[in-house]
C-alpha cells in the first residue's frame, strides 16, 4: 500500500514540473506564430486548386 502512495507522489511532482514548464514555455512566447498569419492570404486553399483542376478537366472535354 506504501508503494501506493509513493507512486501517486511521484506522479503528482512530475506533473507539476511539466505544468510549471509549459506555463514557462507560454509566457517567453514560444508559441506564438507571428509568422503564418502574415501570409495565409499567399498560400491558396487545396480545395480551390482541386475544384479548378475538375472545371478545366470539364471544359477541355
Amino acid at each position: 500500500m506504501s508503494v501506493i502512495y509513493i507512486l501517486l507522489a511521484i506522479s503528482i511532482v512530475v506533473a507539476i514540473v511539466f505544468f510549471i514548464a509549459f506555463i514557462m514555455a507560454v509566457k517567453n512566447g514560444q508559441y506564438d506564430d507571428s509568422y503564418t498569419p502574415s501570409v495565409r492570404m499567399l498560400f491558396e486553399d487545396e480545395l480551390v486548386k482541386t475544384k479548378s483542376n475538375k472545371s478545366i478537366l470539364t471544359k477541355k472535354e
